[in-house]
Parts: C-alpha cells; structure tokens; sequence
C-alpha cells in the first residue's frame, strides 16, 4: 500500500484534477438558484487546485496534496449535486 505523498503522485492528482477542470461543464441554467451554487463550487474548486501548485513549488507535499484534495471534492460535490456535468469516471467520482 502506498503511503507516502511523493511527486510523482502528486503529478499524477494535479493532471487528473486539472483535466477535470478544463472538461467539467456547468450543468444548470444561469437564471437557476443553483447556477450561484455551482460557479461558487467551481470557484472553490479552482483556488483550492492553485492553493495545491503554491504549496507544491514550495515542496509542501502534504499541503499541496491536501488542497487537491479539497479541490477535486468540490468538482465531485459539483456533479453529484447535479450542478456540473462530468460524465468520465476516471475524472469524476459521481460521473
């Protein structure tokens, strides 16, 4: 079982958040409610996932890792709410 943050997973989360990023679509109407609700997610989503390169060009591993983490929950809470649209399940976990 793998237990350490090293880089290279570390890239490999930064290349499948950060494609989630680029293929995620907003999946509600921009008069909804919920529209505010998914570009505050994304939002989030997107900080967090910058948060994670400052903590890893620092070589904050545990930090960087942390913030991905927190940055891809949001872009899966996006989608399982139904405000994203993320239909690959390598990138979503609600797809």
């Amino acid at each position: 079982m793998e237990r350490e943050i090293t880089k290279e997973k570390l890239q490999r989360y930064f290349r499948i958040t950060g494609e989630a990023l680029k293929t995620l679509e907003i999946a509600v109407h921009e008069k909804s409610l919920l529209h505010v609700v998914a570009r505050d997610f994304l939002t989030m989503a997107k900080s967090y996932f910058e948060d994670a390169q400052y903590y890893y060009e620092k070589g904050d591993y545990v930090t960087a890792f942390a913030a991905l983490n927190y940055a891809h929950g949001f872009i899966d809470a996006g989608v399982r709410l139904g405000v994203f649209r993320g239909e690959n399940d390598r990138l979503f976990a609600f797809g």
